[in-house]
């Protein structure tokens, strides 16, 4: 049982980790390069999105956009190889849950700044910046799991049966 809000957090930030690298490693890896559509990312692209958000999380914990968009700022491009991809998202993952275990509850719920929607700056404390990033990766991990789908992958249980993995 959760004692704090920040337990609370980091309690649902492993549970839902799991299941979306559960997600990620029923992709077949020869189809990384899948694109529905033209309109949306590769599958490597999507996928490294997740590793991408963990170090959002960390830019705004130290408040990186209290004056806008940092100037230059790129993010890295999605690794060539599956392997590398599930790697960095397993550092990344590991490191912003070490970030949020070395903070005080206090500090958590400091304000930040980060976008509310476009051009607009908005105010945020660090933990509900920490749970908004939490439920795109749920959302990502939705999208992911067509993806994995459209691949031939088996489609893991996430939050019950699928129809590749039954409980009875």
């Amino acid at each position: 049982m959760a004692t704090s809000p920040k337990e609370a957090f980091l309690d649902a930030y492993e549970r839902e980790h799991v299941r979306t690298m559960n997600v990620l490693r029923a992709f077949p890896a020869g189809q990384m390069d899948l694109r529905p559509h033209p309109k949306l990312k590769t599958a490597r692209e999507l996928a490294w999105v997740f590793t991408q958000e963990r170090g959002l999380g960390t830019a705004v914990y130290h408040n990186a956009f209290k004056d806008g968009l940092p100037p230059g700022r790129k993010p890295p491009e999605a690794p060539l190889s599956w392997d590398a991809i599930l790697s960095g998202l397993e550092k990344a993952h590991k490191d912003l849950g070490d970030l949020v275990r070395s903070t005080s509850d206090e500090q958590l719920n400091e304000g930040v700044k980060f976008f509310v929607g476009p051009k607009t700056l908005g105010d945020w404390t660090r933990l509900s910046f920490l749970w908004f990033l939490l439920h795109d990766e749920i959302h990502h991990r939705g999208q992911f799991s067509v993806y994995l789908r459209m691949a031939g992958g088996k489609v893991p249980a996430i939050y019950g049966p699928s129809g590749d993995e039954p409980w009875t």
